[in-house]
């Protein structure tokens, strides 16, 4: 099996995707030959793996931002991505025992699998042996960061989360470690008008004003709506 990926959906499909499983990206298009040929090979082979890599395909053809972001100036083209970076591809048509050697290549380690396992378990002993083997890995530190902000221990938390490169998810479990994770019966309204009055000489205030907006999330109209606030009350 394999996903159909466009412009829009190459973010979520791969580079995020690829944090937790490598992602093999086939360029490709209809009226290339070789492509034809080698599109069943590298489906064969990925489909036996069981998921340990995934795949996707790319119509270069309908997919310009994709073509360009891969300096495509000959198809087919197989990039391999893992942790969001390209780590190995080809190109050209290849045959069955050459696309089974790529393969391989991207098939985790024992000690990955063993980590991997111990993060579908989910439990903090679980999560800390995995750290123990990875202390950088992005998943762990995440989730049990967030476990430790639900048992009230938001400083060892933060610590966690301080391992790793900061994104959207480690602002919202770091600003719930600051705040708390149980919100207020009003959903943080009167918390957050009381804030904005005070943002622009405290800075605590201002703090945990970007919080509360990072714990509610971009799909909650009122952190765009305060957010506006925020910056017309800065500047």
């Amino acid at each position: 099996m394999y996903v159909d990926v466009t412009d829009a959906t190459f973010q979520t499909e791969v580079i995020d995707r690829s944090k937790k499983v490598p992602v093999v990206v086939d360029l490709w298009a209809p009226w290339c030959g070789p492509c034809r040929t080698l599109g069943p090979i590298i489906e064969k082979v990925i489909d036996e793996t069981n998921g340990k890599v995934e795949l996707v395909k790319v119509n270069v053809d309908e997919n310009p931002g994709i073509s360009r972001a891969f300096q495509v100036q000959s198809i087919p083209l197989v990039v391999a991505i893992k942790d969001g970076q390209p780590i190995d591809g080809f190109l050209g048509a290849q045959g069955e025992p050459a696309v089974r050697d790529f393969v391989a290549g991207l098939l985790p380690t024992e000690a990955e699998q063993q980590v991997a396992e111990l993060i579908a378990r989910g439990d903090e002993s679980s999560l800390r042996q995995a750290l123990a083997f990875e202390p950088g890995n992005e998943e762990a530190v995440i989730a049990l960061a967030e476990l430790l902000v639900g048992k009230g221990e938001g400083e060892e938390a933060l610590a966690l989360l301080a391992r790793i490169p900061e994104n959207a998810e480690t602002r919202r479990v770091a600003a719930l470690a600051r705040v708390g994770d149980v919100p207020p019966a009003d959903g943080y309204d009167e918390k957050l008008t009381d804030l904005l009055a005070r943002v622009k000489d405290d800075d605590e205030a201002r703090q945990e004003f970007v919080d509360i907006l990072e714990i509610l999330g971009p799909t909650d109209p009122r952190t765009a709506k305060y957010r506006k606030a925020l910056t017309a009350r800065l500047f």
